[in-house]
């Protein structure tokens, strides 16, 4: 699998994550979204948690984006629920604007201090 290093596009998840699910640390996978473990984790635990429908960012859904929507906090709550009880905190998190590197709604699960 291609590593953000050295990825220059500016979508990874349909470009290199979507495209080979199978050599991800896959955490849940429903039919519409997909979570699994960051392959540059910035924090101890680190799950990326993705719509497998491609979707901008949090700022410019739609209605018509409801039910991906739905579906990825279902998952994101699962996530973080799960992370919380095992180390006792999480964090939720998505960039916007130049703080999201890559164009695709994606949002962060982590629990623990920056590895860098």
């Amino acid at each position: 699998m291609t590593t953000p290093a050295a990825y220059s596009g500016d979508d990874y998840y349909c470009d290199v994550a979507l495209a080979d699910i199978a050599a991800l640390d896959v955490v849940v996978e429903t039919p519409t979204v997909l979570a699994y473990h960051h392959t540059r984790p910035f924090w101890p635990v680190h799950v990326v948690v993705v719509p497998k429908r491609h979707l901008d960012s949090l700022t410019t859904l739609t209605t018509a984006d409801e039910q991906d929507v739905r579906d990825l906090f279902a998952v994101v709550q699962h996530v973080a629920r799960d992370v919380e009880r095992e180390h006792g905190a999480a964090a939720v998190l998505t960039n916007l604007g130049r703080y999201q590197d890559s164009k695709h709604l994606h949002v962060h699960v982590s629990s623990g201090e920056p590895l860098r």
